[in-house]
């Protein structure tokens, strides 16, 4: 029998993992292939053109748009200072009118057609850093790089927040305790820390004001998240909120054990460095929240490491991602090649799964989510 693929969240001890690191603008790559790198290294930097900002000098001054050049005492590409004068306008020899710059800038563009003369903000410097603690083994000119390691990594359903890193520190004993406010401790300052089957709204204001970078649980209150950030999230992408932490949730909204082998894997790795980042869009281009565990030398097995996708099969671990078993884990028993007809009356392929309590199901394949070992 062929295998039958579906799309589920990685969760494994040792591949490879490779992350680029592209600048949104061409600049200047500062690595070289062969550097080792930390999370905080900057691997390359450019600088974001400043914003346009149009000035209509020849209204200001009361002269023909065609008569501009002769008024103006700044020329494009000249820098300026806001309240800087950059045009003049003399009349009998006595009065004066002048127009000054609104911005700090240079002077982009004067127009005799319009009157208008456009200035341009300083440039946004931006620099793109690693990300993970790895080696460059690729450069590409004026864009980026592309950063590997070897590591543990683990996929989420959902998160918000940038990227960060911290040793990890676990939270809760159990993959199945509420993360709530009185866990949180002051010793947790620059931790990413790890909780069971969800964190509290107050847990995470709380976490936010101790200075913790990072929260790994199972799940979270939608209802918590819209009176967390004061806005629904809807289908776009996120990770550029600025709120001071960064939350990734490993199993669905709601409070949902976090999958044992999820919380076994994390637990092994207390203390030792993670790198996450909360970025999510469920659209088309899905992208997943993830947490990355480099591993030192000497944790890394010496079998050849694979990073390879394989099919569902017997004894595949997955999730259930729909009612009546929303959220519960359990391992493929058996796969029926079949249609099989469901209770609605219409035809689908269908899988068995033996969940953790011993007990049975059939439930159609499109409703389960593997995860990938």
């Amino acid at each position: 029998m062929g295998h039958a693929y579906t799309p589920g969240l990685k969760v494994t001890d040792q591949m490879v993992i490779k992350k680029q690191r592209i600048l949104p603008l061409k600049g200047d790559v500062v690595v070289k292939v062969g550097d080792h790198v930390e999370p905080e290294t900057v691997v390359a930097r450019t600088h974001l053109p400043g914003q346009v900002v149009p000035i209509n000098v020849a209204n200001k001054l009361g002269v023909p748009p065609e008569d501009l050049e002769l008024v103006m005492t700044k020329k494009p590409g000249d820098r300026i200072k806001e309240g800087e004068e950059i045009a003049l306008s003399v009349s009998l020899w006595i009065f004066k009118s002048r127009c000054a710059a609104t911005i700090d800038g240079t002077i982009e563009s004067v127009s005799t057609v319009t009157g208008q003369v456009l200035q341009r903000g300083n440039p946004t410097p931006v620099e793109v850093k690693a990300y993970v603690k790895g080696e460059v083994t690729e450069v590409i000119p004026n864009e980026g790089v592309v950063v590997t390691c070897i590591g543990s990594f683990v996929q989420g359903i959902f998160g918000i927040g940038g990227e960060t890193s911290g040793p990890i520190m676990m939270a809760t004993s159990d993959n199945a305790t509420v993360l709530d406010e009185g866990m949180i401790q002051d010793n947790m300052k620059g931790k990413i820390i790890v909780g069971g089957s969800m964190v509290t709204a107050a847990a995470l204001k709380k976490a936010i004001k101790t200075g913790v970078r990072g929260i790994v649980t199972g799940g979270f209150d939608d209802k918590d998240l819209r009176d967390f950030l004061g806005y629904d999230i809807g289908v776009a992408i996120t990770g550029s909120e600025e709120i001071g932490v960064t939350l990734v949730v490993t199993e669905g909204f709601g409070t949902i054990d976090m999958a044992q082998k999820t919380f076994s894997l994390l637990h092994r790795h207390e203390g030792e460095l993670a790198c996450i980042n909360g970025a999510t869009q469920i659209r088309a281009g899905v992208i997943r929240p993830e947490v990355v565990i480099p591993l030192k030398t000497e944790q890394v097995e010496k079998a050849e490491v694979e990073d390879k996708v394989l099919g569902l099969q017997i004894g595949s671990p997955i999730r259930v991602i729909r009612h009546p078993h929303f959220g519960k884990l359990g391992a493929v028993t058996d796969l029926p090649a079949p249609l099989h007809k469901l209770e609605s009356e219409s035809k689908a392929r269908i899988l068995e799964v033996e969940f953790a309590d011993g007990s049975r199901s059939i439930v159609p394949r499109a409703n389960v989510e593997m995860i990938e070992d």
